[in-house]
């Protein structure tokens, strides 16, 4: 059975009686699991999709059978590479895979293969924004390493099921220092390597499908403090929105523990996001031992000085670089900046327009207006979308030369365009009969027109009568 540990209600006067952000400190380290993006798995051909049917993508050399031999995936070098220059590290050139010994009932060999002193990527950071400025989460590694299966305990009444498609599949773990200092931190930090993995193409960052996953290493100590506090490890957590949501409960449990005087243990703990609880899952009172030795049958690998270069020189430029360009040569707000630096598809539609118009505000503008508003009711995304880029270039010239107002454009002719891609936005403006007259002598011709037709009417007004 688990010892679930429920929480008081908010308003227990206890909780009301200390103010717990002057008093204490919050200590995080986090452990994220990176799924790449490859066709094949770390260590042999077999498939990496998502969703086959269980058991289906598995073959002799992902289970490890007598007589077969693992064969490097190259590809996982070079996405552990790119993310690695991408956060600032240092890319550790001579390398080798080790094996990690430990019992997992759905990791079929009985061990992992892993990296252990010489992981590929060293140090770096992950610059984060927050309302009181911006901070580096300090990174201590990026290691590459095969996952396992995955344990079904819902599937059948009496039994556990297992699937072994996982098992294999390469996913690059990144440590960070404990240096993050709220649930807030956390949340920012995960964002943003989300953002960057998907940026780099390396992963697709969907944290429901298991392609990110974090474990969080919590503790708390008083203000001043320098030794770290007993820490407790909450596994598992499978949205960015839960792992922000756990680490306020598990805080909270920890600073109430402290108060009473209860020791705190050091233990493994699960997240129920049902009732927003952490629960036991096991004690761990002294660190692991894996057995760790270099795996037999794979040669140490190494990183050449040319390989490195391809790589810095294919990279795409990052969201960061993005966002100055735009704020400093495009003149756009931090904030249309960052948010269509948020997502590279944006970033990408938004490069196509302002390829046919300098007005790059006005194509910001209809991005994350009539654009974004579009996706978010159809509920879907930018890839999807059926307009190209040039004909909103089109709808933005109607709008700066005047002919059309942008009330007009952003609703009757935008929702036009998007039922008849075989005309121009200037056709459909005609059609509807929304072209506006901007000569000024045109406009004054009608106006004489209309005060030579009303003489009765002009009299009035001359008389005083100005309704």
């Amino acid at each position: 059975m688990v010892n679930r540990t429920l929480l008081p209600h908010p308003n227990f006067l206890t909780f009301a009686a200390v103010n717990w952000n002057e008093k204490y400190e919050t200590v995080i380290g986090l452990e994220v699991h990176v799924q790449l993006a490859t066709q094949s798995k770390l260590f042999s051909g077999d498939s990496a999709a998502f969703g086959a049917n269980p058991n289906t993508n598995i073959s002799p050399i992902a289970l490890a059978h007598p007589g077969t031999l693992p064969m490097m995936n190259k590809r996982v070098i070079e996405y552990a590479v790119k993310l690695g220059i991408a956060l600032n590290c240092n890319i550790e050139q001579h390398n080798y895979f080790a094996r990690k010994n430990y019992f997992y009932p759905d990791l079929p060999k009985g061990y992992q293969i892993s990296q252990h002193t010489t992981p590929i990527c060293k140090n770096g950071f992950v610059k984060i924004k927050l309302v009181e400025g911006e901070k580096n989460i300090l990174l201590n590694r990026i290691h590459i390493e095969e996952d396992a299966g995955k344990s079904l305990h819902d599937a059948d009444e009496k039994f556990t099921s297992i699937d072994l498609n996982r098992a294999g599949v390469p996913l690059l773990e990144m440590v960070t220092e404990p240096c993050i200092n709220s649930s807030d931190e956390a949340f920012a930090y995960l964002t943003e390597v989300r953002k960057i993995v998907r940026w780099l193409n390396i992963c697709d960052g969907n944290m429901e499908e298991g392609s990110m996953r974090c474990d969080a290493n919590i503790s708390v100590r008083l203000k001043g403090e320098t030794k770290l506090g007993t820490r407790v490890e909450v596994k598992n957590l499978n949205s960015i929105r839960n792992v922000k949501r756990a680490i306020e409960v598990e805080v909270e449990r920890l600073i109430k523990l402290v108060e009473s005087n209860t020791p705190i243990i050091q233990e493994t703990r699960s997240y129920n996001a049902d009732d927003n609880t952490t629960f036991s899952l096991r004690t761990k009172e002294e660190a692991d031992d894996y057995r760790y030795f270099a795996d037999p049958d794979l040669t140490p690998f190494s990183i050449t000085d040319d390989f490195l270069n391809e790589i810095k020189a294919a990279l795409p430029e990052l969201p960061e670089i993005l966002e100055n360009k735009y704020t400093a040569i495009l003149n756009l707000s931090a904030y249309d900046a960052a948010t269509i630096c948020g997502d590279k598809e944006l970033v990408n539609y938004f490069e196509e327009i302002i390829k046919y118009t300098s007005n790059a505000k006005a194509a910001a503008n209809w991005l994350l207006g009539p654009i974004k508003a579009y996706l978010n009711d159809k509920q879907t995304e930018i890839h999807e979308f059926t307009l190209q880029p040039q004909q909103i270039a089109l709808l933005i010239a109607l709008v700066d030369d005047g002919k059309v107002n942008f009330s007009n454009a952003s609703t009757k002719i935008f929702n036009a365009c998007l039922n008849s891609n075989d005309k121009t936005p200037l056709q459909i403006a005609t059609e509807l009969n929304l072209l506006q007259e901007s000569d000024t002598n045109s406009v004054e011709s009608w106006v004489n027109e209309a005060i030579a037709k009303m003489p009765d009417k002009v009299k009035e007004y001359k008389s005083g009568k100005k309704a």
